[in-house]
């Protein structure tokens, strides 16, 4: 029965991989964000989508890997960064889960799960039949017979949206003129790995893939990429300069301090390696040597705004508030207004605990959450404001915000019902509660019937 084990436990995997991000933190950095956005946005238009309705967005994971979970996101893990020598190669993948959303194949999957069970549940029947007839030795082999067909034939389905979205992943880089040399390097280092780990490459052991074999996906791919006029197309300069910075920032703050210094020693005076060790610096508190580095870095270009962020930042969490409204304040107008720089500003001038700033505070805040409603830091920091201007009802719905967005629905509840009660009837934020309040009790009813198997009855009340 180990193939039929084997078959439910993928299934179960499968089905937890439609909401993977639960158990994973999301990094939010401005300059990655942005950078992530840029790279993506030819290939997003050439997959004919919106290029402001699809996000991209970076899971605190070592491992090296990309997946879809539904709707218009692509979830990049912060190891596949680490792993990419190039933003190429990182758009490469980009290209790749674009396909798997315009193939709707989070959708389809389900058709594969649903072939893969009638075959199993028929085999376990015609298996039930004949242990009825006294052979039981038969009865077996139908059973795992059924059930090895049942997984062959959720893993060949699997394979075929995995090639799909190889193909479609190609014709969206050449459609943006977008060389196909970093995607084959990419797959080159997935190969390289599986064979340091010892994984086979064979057609048998390709049966139990979820993807084609490494090699034979490369060696389709580059006939198509090598094909295509956009193969000898230069990797963009901004791009690619981006991205060493990206990297750097990246490492700096996820690895230990000691894999940092080893890759961007003090003899290393580039602006990655400047970067990388200034959030280094700051991780274990040597403040002074974070701010020397910040400042050298602001010395190249004054006018950056995240080498200003950095600085602002380390003051900030250091304790110095005060010291960090200037600097924070600069990115902030330079970016106008990105949100999680402004929402930072806001927290800073919070922090400084002087009246005189919560009026500055309250107008960066609500325009972070203006351009950006999914930052529940900036609605908690939005929500302080409001109580110590003693505006309790706008101060409950920013903590409703907040609290629907960590998935802590029964607070949400409480808190937009206050909120309602004490708000203007009609007003726009009046709604807001309602809608919060409508979000939280349908969230919870649909968490009641994954546990339970039925609903809440106190919500329908």
């Amino acid at each position: 029965m180990r193939l039929f084990a084997h078959l439910l436990a993928f299934l179960a995997l499968a089905t937890f991989a439609g909401q993977p991000v639960a158990a994973q933190s999301i990094l939010r950095d401005a300059e990655t964000e942005a950078f992530l956005d840029d790279i993506s946005a030819p290939l997003v238009e050439a997959a004919g989508l919106v290029p402001g309705n699809v996000d991209v967005v970076l899971i605190n994971d070592p491992s090296i890997n990309a997946f879809v979970a539904g709707g218009q996101v692509v979830y990049l893990h912060s190891g596949l960064i680490d792993a990419a020598d190039t933003a190429n190669e990182v758009q490469g993948v980009i290209a790749h889960e674009l396909g798997h959303i315009t193939g709707g194949h989070i959708i389809r999957i389900r058709e594969g799960y649903g072939a893969a069970t009638n075959i199993t549940l028929l085999s376990m029947l015609a298996g039930i039949g004949a242990a009825l007839a006294g052979a039981g030795d038969a009865a077996m082999g139908i059973i795992m017979a059924g059930q090895q067909a049942a997984l062959g034939k959720f893993l060949a389905f699997s394979r075929t949206q995995e090639a799909s979205a190889d193909a479609a992943g190609a014709k969206y880089l050449s459609g943006a003129g977008i060389s196909g040399r970093g995607s084959l390097a990419f797959f080159g280092k997935l190969l390289n790995k599986e064979v340091r780990y010892g994984i086979r490459q064979d057609d048998e052991a390709g049966f139990y893939r979820t993807h084609p074999l490494s090699g034979d996906r490369i060696s389709k791919l580059r006939e198509t990429y090598e094909a295509d006029p956009a193969w000898e197309a230069p990797l963009d300069p901004d791009w690619e300069r981006r991205f060493q910075r990206v990297k750097a920032k990246l490492q700096g703050y996820v690895a230990k301090p000691e894999y940092t210094y080893r890759d961007y020693p003090e003899s290393d005076q580039s602006t990655p390696a400047l970067l990388a060790r200034a959030y280094a610096y700051h991780k274990e508190a040597r403040i002074d040597r974070a701010l020397d580095t910040a400042d050298a870095l602001i010395a190249r270009d004054p006018t950056d705004p995240y080498f200003l962020e950095l600085k602002g930042q380390v003051l900030l969490e250091s304790g110095r508030p005060g010291e960090a409204i200037g600097p924070l304040r600069q990115a902030t107008e330079l970016t106008r207004a990105e949100p999680l720089i402004a929402a930072l500003l806001g927290h800073a001038l919070i922090a400084t605990e002087e009246e005189t700033n919560y009026e500055e505070a309250e107008r960066v805040l609500r325009a972070a959450v203006g351009r950006d409603r999914y930052n529940p830091f900036a609605w908690y920091q939005l929500g302080v404001v409001y109580a110590a201007r003693g505006d309790m009802p706008r101060a409950r719905l920013a903590s409703a915000e907040q609290q629907v967005m960590n998935r802590q629905y029964p607070l949400a509840l409480r808190s937009a019902q206050a909120a309602e009660a004490g708000l203007p009837q009609g007003s726009p934020d009046w709604l807001r509660a309602q809608d919060i309040a409508m979000e939280a009790r349908a969230l919870m009813e649909q968490q009641c019937e994954i546990k339970n198997g039925r609903g809440c009855a106190d919500l329908r009340r």
